[in-house]
C-alpha cells in the first residue's frame, strides 16, 4: 500500500510540474476563404444579433437566454448568454470594430469556468474571396495548464470555430 501511494504521489508530482512547464497563454486560430466581399461577412460578425445565422452555439442550445445592448453593432455592442453545459453563460463585447478589415471581442466566460479572453476576426478580401481569420487567446492560469495535460482546448474549441466558419460561409455565400 505504501509503495502505491508513493508511486501515486510521484505520478501526481510530475504532472504537476509537466503542467507548470506548459505557456501562460493560449492561441486558437481557424480560417476559410468565402466568395464574398468583406464587407458584406463583416456586418455578419459586427452584428451580433446577426450571430444566430451562423454562431455554432446557437444549435448546441437552440433555449438559451440572450440579452443584448441597446447599440447593435460595432464598438460597445455586447451580447450576454445563459445556456446549457454546452453553452454556459458568459458576455462578450465589441471592443474594436475596423471595417473591413478587423473586429476584435472581449469575452467573459463565467460557467462553467471563469475565464476572459479576446476573439479576434480578420477579413483579407483578395480576387473575388475573402480569407476570414477567426482567432482567440488569452492567458493560461495554472489550473487550465493542469487541465490541457488531458484536454486539447486546440481541438475542442476548433471544431466549434470550423463549424461556425463553415455556417458563416455558406450564410454569406447565399445570394
Amino acid at each position: 500500500m505504501i509503495e502505491f501511494m508513493s508511486i501515486l504521489a510521484i505520478a501526481l508530482a510530475t504532472l504537476l510540474i509537466y503542467a507548470a512547464t506548459k505557456p501562460d497563454s493560449f492561441r486558437i486560430e481557424r480560417s476559410t476563404r468565402i466568395k464574398a466581399p468583406a464587407d458584406r461577412i463583416y456586418d455578419l460578425v459586427n452584428d451580433l444579433h446577426a450571430w444566430s445565422h451562423w454562431s455554432p452555439w446557437e444549435k448546441k442550445d437552440p433555449a438559451m437566454k440572450r440579452t443584448f445592448s441597446h447599440v447593435a453593432s460595432g464598438i460597445g455592442a455586447s451580447y450576454a448568454w445563459e445556456g446549457n453545459k454546452q453553452v454556459g453563460m458568459g458576455r462578450m463585447e465589441i471592443i474594436e470594430s475596423s471595417r473591413p478589415t478587423k473586429i476584435a471581442i472581449q469575452l467573459d466566460f463565467f460557467k462553467p469556468m471563469k475565464a476572459r479572453n479576446t476573439s479576434e476576426f480578420s477579413f483579407d478580401e483578395q480576387a473575388g474571396e475573402t480569407r476570414v481569420v477567426w482567432a482567440m487567446f488569452g492567458p493560461m492560469p495554472y489550473l487550465s495548464k493542469v487541465m490541457t495535460t488531458f484536454f486539447s482546448m486546440d481541438k475542442m474549441c476548433g471544431k466549434d470555430f470550423e463549424a461556425g466558419l463553415a455556417q458563416l460561409k455558406s450564410v454569406a455565400e447565399m445570394p
